[in-house]
């Protein structure tokens, strides 16, 4: 997640307010004319990443120019895998011809006064191709001398197969793969024939999606994997996806209250957020397949005999797309279709939930109370959980380090003798929070360290006197406990004012990220901008704390 610092706070503040002047002189002049991605703003939204980005610090020409060759090649690696990362369309040798096309991507797409991203184009024609051929092969493989082999054995997972060589060796593949996809919808109750037919409509509607990929697409698909060739933190966020990262850090949304995630083509529901419409139902728990959406209200022509509005099974349907239907207006309503397996059986309900505003209190700081007895002596933990360092930054908005304080007070007038922050299954967040959360715990001092650019440093320190509880501390971690978890959990070891309790080490991830909005239209450049170390001067990066 990000990591707001004192200093990425500040560049944030400076971008926006520089407006035009910003956007006119890294080559955004005409953004906010045509509200999208054009072939254009490729090469300046790489030179934010060049920048800003901590590895491009203090290195001589030559260094630069290697390191630009080393990013270009994971560039091209990733982009390849972007396309076909199931090794199901294309053949070993489209993937040569697409590798050696890409050689000079990067100065391509920087040229001026014309940017050339025609590669990118032709690329995508090759890939078209290949889904054209496959989905040929599914329909007459489908046919009526379909049968279903239990017996299939292949390897799911593309780490470990290689690109087929030949088309033959292809199809032997697709044969297996279609055989895994047919049994899919098999186990939501569908007839053979009705499986069959849903299996030919997933490849024709991935095709459409191929073939009709508007260019903007493909550019963002190649900021994709450009961005994550400079470090596995560094992003690319498009308009869309720069929504979705508003609402995680802001912890509101209009929706049903649950965390989803997408395995082996099933829409899977990880966990329940508290208060929201999912969990009040008591009808979904985690581990649930959503395998069909419908909305209880539609247009009249989309109705069935009965006057119901159809379900849409989302089997094998990108999560996002999924996340789209389920989505919706405050009051609305939604149905939807639940697989479940218990006790080895499968068990299959409807669930209609009434959409509603939810605060993600399951992401947000609270509260309970445990007493116990400990050699004869009555103990009270006050114990906090916090999965996240959130931070709203409009005016008002909610943060993790304004709920900690408050939390700690309440503590305090119920006499709490022990304060216990749980961050098991906290990924990290707001730097500054991290910063302000320590310091509740000790007067003055520095919290963290952090490295940036052309070798400087900034060092992060806790300058409120305020100690808002002086009792003994225990930090839970376990190895999910990553970035600004690990922050306050090293600063805290290293005063010696907590005792660190959990797995043998937390996740590992000593890097800072800044999100650099970029022009309407253009989303955002998440971009790794620095290294941070503990008070102590040790790192977390890989082996955690």
């Amino acid at each position: 997640m990000n990591l707001k610092s004192k200093k990425a706070n500040t560049l944030l503040k400076l971008l926006l307010g520089l407006g035009f002047f910003f956007a006119h002189s890294h080559g955004f002049a005409s953004a906010n004319k045509s509200r999208g991605l054009s072939c254009a703003f490729l090469g300046p939204i790489q030179g934010v990443y060049f920048n800003q980005h901590i590895a491009f610090s203090g290195l001589s020409r030559k260094a630069k120019a290697a390191k630009r060759s080393q990013i270009e090649e994971k560039t091209i690696n990733q982009y390849v895998k972007k396309l076909d990362g199931s090794k199901l369309y294309l053949l070993q040798k489209d993937v040569d011809l697409i590798k050696k096309s890409m050689k000079g991507i990067m100065a391509s797409v920087e040229k001026r006064p014309q940017p050339d991203c025609s590669r990118l184009v032709s690329i995508q024609d090759i890939f078209s191709k290949r889904v054209k051929e496959r989905v040929a092969f599914a329909k007459k493989y489908l046919g009526k001398s379909f049968k279903l082999k239990k017996d299939t054995k292949f390897v799911l997972d593309p780490d470990h197969r290689k690109y087929p060589k030949t088309a033959k060796e292809a199809e032997e593949f697709q044969k297996k793969y279609i055989q895994f996809q047919v049994t899919n919808f098999l186990v939501t109750d569908m007839s053979l024939k009705e499986a069959k037919g849903r299996v030919i409509r997933r490849y024709e509607r991935n095709q459409r999606r191929v073939t009709e990929l508007s260019q903007d697409r493909i550019y963002s698909s190649y900021l994709d994997a450009f961005s994550h060739s400079m470090d596995p933190h560094s992003s690319y966020f498009s308009a869309d996806m720069m929504e979705d990262f508003r609402i995680q850090m802001g912890l509101s949304l209009e929706g049903i209250g649950a965390t989803l995630s997408n395995k082996d083509g099933f829409t899977v529901v990880e966990q329940l957020i508290p208060g929201g419409a999912a969990a009040r139902s008591g009808k979904i728990k985690p581990k649930d397949k959503i395998v069909a959406v419908g909305q209880l209200e539609c247009e009249k022509k989309t109705k069935d005999k009965e006057g119901k509005c159809p379900l849409e099974n989302v089997v094998e349907v990108d999560l996002r797309d999924v996340v789209k239907k389920i989505r919706g207006k405050k009051g609305s309503k939604v149905l939807l279709k639940i697989l479940r397996e218990e006790g080895g059986k499968k068990k299959k309900l409807d669930v209609t939930l009434v959409r509603d505003r939810v605060k993600l209190e399951d992401e947000a700081a609270a509260i309970s109370y445990i007493d116990r007895e400990v050699e004869g002596k009555k103990i009270r933990v006050g114990l906090i959980n916090l999965p996240s360092f959130y931070a709203d930054s409009r005016d008002g908005g909610r943060s993790a380090a304004k709920d900690m304080k408050k939390l700690l007070k309440q503590a305090r007038k119920k006499n709490v003798d022990v304060i216990a922050l749980d961050f098991s299954s906290n990924g990290g967040g707001s730097l500054d929070d991290a910063v302000k959360i320590a310091g509740l715990f000790f007067k003055t001092g520095a919290v963290v360290k952090q490295s940036a650019k052309r070798g400087n440093e900034t060092l992060l320190k806790d300058e409120d006197s305020t100690v808002d509880f002086a009792g003994p501390v225990v930090v839970l971690t376990s190895r999910i406990s990553a970035s600004a978890s690990e922050i306050v959990a090293g600063t805290l070891q290293d005063y010696n004012r907590a005792v660190v309790v959990g797995a043998d080490h937390t996740f590992g991830k000593g890097s800072v990220q800044s999100v650099i909005p970029l022009p309407p239209g253009l989303g955002a450049a998440k971009v790794t901008v620095g290294m941070f170390y503990t008070p102590s001067g040790n790192s977390t990066q890989h082996r955690g704390v």
